[in-house]
């Protein structure tokens, strides 16, 4: 077996990428305190071509070095706006028909193995703060809570690998191949 060399991988352009149709999901970052996290949460986005993040409240926003740091140039190529409030975010996605999810713990979240999302229906997975997760008022206004299930001591996963979880998950379900 030999690692294949970064020109044997097939990788877009920039160019392709923005022509590219995008997987019908939307991430919104609620008030991301850690800039390597942003950055990393961009990067995942392009690697399963995702619509678009928003970044809201505290959350930084590019170009900064320590969000490039690990995006490495995804800030380019990925679609994504700052909003100061996440409720507002919230709301115009459910108006324009997007069925907007908290990744959080909650009473009736769903545990992310019996999530099943349906191929006509574009999605929005909000994340929230590293310590105190989706602001309260933000959950009230989705309809629905997924939660990622763990097994061990610690009940919280970090932003950037629960991202990368969902998106994996989202992908697969809705079939694994690139939707262009």
């Amino acid at each position: 077996m030999r690692k294949l060399k970064n020109k044997e991988l097939e990788r877009k352009t920039v160019t392709e990428f923005e022509a590219a149709t995008k997987t019908p999901l939307v991430l919104v970052l609620d008030n991301i305190r850690s800039l390597n996290n942003i950055g990393s949460v961009f990067r995942t986005a392009d690697a399963f071509l995702i619509e678009k993040i928003y970044l809201c409240g505290i959350t930084a926003c590019p170009p900064h070095r320590d969000i490039h740091k690990t995006a490495l140039g995804a800030t380019d190529n990925v679609s994504w706006e700052y909003a100061q409030n996440t409720r507002a975010v919230v709301e115009k996605l459910q108006r324009e028909k997007y069925s907007v999810w908290a990744v959080e713990q909650t009473e009736k979240a769903q545990p992310l193995h019996e999530f099943q999302p349906d191929k006509q229906t574009h999605y929005a997975f909000v994340f929230g703060n590293e310590v105190k997760g989706v602001d309260q008022e933000v959950v009230n206004l989705c309809k629905q809570a997924i939660e990622i299930p763990q097994f061990g001591t610690k009940h919280s996963l970090n932003i950037s690998v629960s991202a990368g979880i969902l998106l994996w998950d989202f992908l697969q379900k809705r079939s694994l191949k690139d939707p262009s």
